[in-house]
């Protein structure tokens, strides 16, 4: 399991141009070994950019990004091995596919990484099992495939590599909610059976609070909360001061709270809420028919 250290880290798009801007701002991060952190911040807080150093595709201007207790840029012809290591599954990932069939774009990384034919076909079949691909789909070409179908393949390029990291940047966007889960059931099941870090960034709040054991938040290039996902949630002022607010249904939790009702400040699903609220709902029913 790796993990991925930021100290004081800066950037800036068009530096030097009339149309600089600074899009990080000394960000200092932990992301911790075997967890799934999420990063959540408004369009604009630094959240792409600041995945896209973790692997190296973007050169910090100051500061360091640390993989394992080594500078990722202290080598830099040997990038590349970084970006086997800590794999990234961009935004819109299916503008990424480009080979004829699935088969040949989930093996494009590893044959990157010279592997033989016997352990790229290996790869492939894993990828796509994880991922929720059909084997008799990899003979198709995934541009006939439905847009969740292409997340997936792009989802699979990547974690054919076997990346240490895996990082995917709004991995559900523009998917139905069927779409949704499917896509991060499949990531949480990956993280569990391979025990990998995963990092994912998302403008959902209720996706952050079903399936992150961590928050990041983000806020004019800076961080401005981190934490685990309990401690994030519960200081509602403080995000809400940053423009985001807590899941629907920690509100109504709250609601219902302020009207007397024993339940907890502290779910942020509707799984723990029916948990809480159907075993009230049971002893309120037996109070009524006693």
């Amino acid at each position: 399991m790796s993990e991925i250290t930021i100290e004081k880290v800066s950037f800036y798009h068009g530096k030097g141009t009339p149309y600089e801007l600074k899009a990080l701002d000394d960000v200092s991060l932990r992301i911790h070994s075997g967890i799934i952190t999420g990063i959540i911040g408004h369009t604009g807080s630094g959240k792409s950019t600041l995945v896209e150093l973790f692997n190296g595709i973007l050169k910090p201007e100051e500061g360091r990004v640390i993989l394992d207790g080594e500078d990722i840029w202290a080598k830099p012809k040997e990038i590349r091995k970084v970006r086997f290591k800590v794999g990234l599954v961009m935004q819109y990932p299916e503008s990424q596919l480009f080979e004829e069939t699935i088969r040949q774009d989930i093996s494009f990384g590893p044959k990157n990484m010279g592997l033989s034919q016997e352990e790229i076909e290996e790869r492939v079949l894993e990828a796509a099992s994880f991922v929720g691909l059909d084997e008799a789909l990899l003979s198709k070409s995934p541009f006939d495939l439905s847009g969740g179908q292409k997340r997936r393949v792009a989802i699979a390029g990547v974690i054919a590599m076997r990346p240490d990291v895996l990082i995917l940047d709004e991995p559900a966007a523009g998917l139905d909610p069927s779409g949704r889960e499917a896509i991060f059931s499949n990531i949480v099941d990956y993280k569990n059976k391979t025990g990998s870090t995963v990092v994912i960034v998302s403008h959902s709040m209720e996706d952050m609070a079903k399936y992150c054991d961590r928050i990041v938040v983000m806020s004019g290039g800076r961080v401005f909360m981190d934490g685990s996902r309990d401690e994030v949630f519960e200081d509602t002022e403080r995000l809400r001061s940053a423009g985001l607010d807590i899941p629907q249904i920690t509100s109504l939790m709250l609601l219902l709270r302020e009207k007397g009702i024993d339940v907890d400040g502290g779910i942020y699903t509707i799984e723990g809420a029916m948990s809480r609220l159907l075993p009230l709902l049971e002893n309120r029913s037996k109070g009524d028919i006693q």
